[in-house]
């Protein structure tokens, strides 16, 4: 069952997040060729070494990594604030079609990595083919132009928001290995204290910024993840009616493009300086590698479509009108792009770095796979007459 197009509109905050989004997802592509391209050249040694370079007892990706990041988690947590107030989110029968469609792309991927891992000391990577990188699926749904329907553009970004915030909770429950209780109840102290702040509608971003790196800082020394903080903090700052005057939007649109511009890229040239296997064919048929390869192309869109046409069929949700099925399955493709936070995870769920370089391979070739078929896949049923998916 479809309901009526109802000549949806972009806010000027969502099109300003689309459009910084698409961007850097361009950027991220291109960062991405230059730092495959240095890493296997002459080059390659100083490259790596170059990331590895110690500031304050740590290397530089390890800052990257854990602190740069955490503006980027900030960022998702804002724009999850917004959708749960204001956006996609806020009515819980709209809101249903996406977090089905999530819950799907997070579960069936993740099964099919355990299939293959279970019982392995790999297994811990079931987290990494489970994400969505918003940059990336949104950067090659915007090289469809105008004939992409403003319900599908809505429907990925909503679902790519909630798979963030999944992402959140598997690192925060599965990949925390030791806590330091003593520096987690001061970060979450700290925490309560900014909540309050906010409960007393504290609108100056100060005493919020400056009680984030706070909380950053014991986070860091507690064993949780020190990322987490950023969609914490997102929750702490006043969203007040959600106007152009709020503190979130204020942060918000601030944030969109030094994140898409400078941070993302970072993270890609940091993350990216992968030395091509020899013998790829080895590489491409490990256990982990099939899992995530299966996962991410395989698992992404049949868990995404068949959990939405689920929700559809016994009438939890509907269908916008201007979206169909083949739509749904196109996204679901785009959803395979794990890229940012699949690396992310990549990096918390092993401590081999023989695995790991090979599993940012397999991320890298298995995204491209998945949104060249995305790609191809609405370029090819958008504009066609909706085609429901016989019963």
């Amino acid at each position: 069952m479809k309901q009526e197009n109802k000549g949806i509109k972009l806010s000027e905050l969502f099109t300003g997040f689309i459009e910084s989004e698409k961007s850097g997802g361009l950027l991220l592509i291109l960062c991405t060729v230059v730092s495959l391209v240095i890493a296997n050249s002459v080059l390659g040694e100083g490259y790596h070494h170059f990331w590895l370079t110690q500031f304050s007892g740590q290397s530089l990706e390890y800052w990257i990594n854990d602190g740069l990041m955490t503006i980027f988690f900030l960022l998702i947590g804002l724009e999850l604030e917004r959708e749960i107030y204001k956006g996609e989110l806020s009515n819980i029968k709209d809101a249903m079609l996406p977090i089905f469609g999530a819950i799907g792309g997070m579960v069936i991927p993740a099964l099919i990595f355990i299939l293959y891992n279970y019982g392995t000391t790999t297994q811990s990577g079931a987290g990494i083919p489970m994400a969505t990188d918003i940059a990336f699926a949104l950067g090659i749904l915007s090289l469809l132009g105008s004939r992409v329907p403003t319900s599908l553009k809505i429907f990925l970004t909503a679902l790519a928001v909630m798979d963030d915030l999944g992402a959140i909770l598997v690192i925060a429950i599965f990949y925390t290995k030791t806590i330091l209780w003593s520096n987690l109840l001061i970060a979450l102290g700290v925490y309560a204290v900014l909540i309050l702040l906010g409960r007393l509608k504290v609108n100056n971003l100060i005493p919020y910024i400056i009680g984030g790196v706070v909380m950053w800082y014991f986070m860091l020394h507690s064993g949780v993840h020190a990322t987490i903080t950023g969609v914490l903090l997102a929750f702490a700052i006043p969203f007040g009616k959600g106007g152009k005057k709020s503190t979130s939007y204020v942060l918000q649109h601030f944030l969109h493009k030094p994140v898409a511009f400078i941070i993302l890229p970072i993270f890609a040239l940091a993350n990216t300086a992968i030395v091509l296997s020899s013998d790829i064919g080895a590489t491409l048929t490990q256990n982990y590698s099939l899992g995530i390869a299966l996962g991410l192309i395989i698992g992404k869109p049949l868990g995404i479509f068949a959990l939405t046409f689920f929700a559809v069929k016994v009438g939890i949700c509907q269908l916008p009108g201007d979206i169909n099925w083949k739509s749904i399955l196109g996204v679901g493709f785009l959803g395979g792009i794990g890229f940012t936070m699949s690396i992310f995870i990549t990096l918390l769920a092993f401590d081999s770095e023989t695995i790991i370089n090979n599993a940012k391979f397999v991320i890298l070739i298995s995204s491209l796979i998945a949104g060249v078929l995305g790609f191809l896949f609405l370029k090819f049923s958008l504009g066609e007459n909706a085609d429901e998916v016989e019963e």
